[in-house]
């Protein structure tokens, strides 16, 4: 399996707005998505896609006996690997003016406790960090302690408060800021280094130029 970091695609709205719905109420439209990824010049789209490499095929795997048996006498035999790629989790940036928003960020339920939305985040702040955005910023449920305790990690801390934010149940959000100076960047090349060697993965995000549709 192969990990890779990289800018949403039209294609991958259907994949994504299905983990949209697992995880938020109310979840973003198609439409609003399309707009993100074709039309709007402020964001930053991206998503975290698994790789699967299909097993080879049988003929790989005869041996010359088995070869011969058949009356398959090949001198070599081809291995064909065929790879289809998962949506596995999702996150949005905005930039506005010297501020990054992170919009929304989600992984799969099924596919938590990996460390893909740390990955997600190191990628956002990375971006972040090209973009000389000044701050990054977020917004995260007053109950939701195992999210905060990770933005801590990456040096955020609680700005203020924003009453009733959440219109599916009118919980609180707490209103999170990560300064973005040498220090920080200093913190996420430490953090970053090691998901690398936690999580392999390649970054076909964080240090590249948005595609324009």
């Amino acid at each position: 399996m192969s990990l890779i970091l990289r800018y949403m695609r039209l294609d991958d709205i259907r994949p994504v707005c299905a983990i949209d719905e697992l995880c938020f109420r109310p979840p973003w439209s198609k439409d609003s998505y399309a707009f993100e990824i074709n039309e709007s010049r402020i964001s930053h789209m991206v998503v975290l896609e698994s790789r699967h490499e299909a097993a080879p095929a049988l003929e790989a795997y005869e041996d010359g006996w088995l070869q011969r048996v058949s009356g398959w006498l090949r001198q070599e035999a081809p291995v064909a690997l065929a790879t289809a790629g998962t949506v596995v989790g999702y996150g949005g940036l905005w930039k506005i003016d010297g501020e990054a928003h992170i919009s929304t960020i989600a992984t799969h339920p099924a596919h938590r406790g990996y460390g893909y939305g740390e990955l997600l985040l190191a990628g956002m702040f990375r971006k972040a960090l090209r973009l000389r955005a000044d701050y990054l910023v977020l917004e995260v449920r007053v109950s939701n302690a195992v999210a905060q305790n990770l933005y801590a990690k990456y040096g955020f801390s609680r700005y203020g408060r924003k009453r009733n934010y959440y219109r599916a149940d009118n919980e609180d959000a707490y209103d999170m800021r990560a300064r973005l100076d040498k220090q920080s960047r200093w913190q996420l090349d430490r953090l970053y280094g090691e998901l690398r060697v936690r999580i392999p993965f390649r970054d076909d995000f964080s240090g590249v130029k948005r595609p324009r549709g």
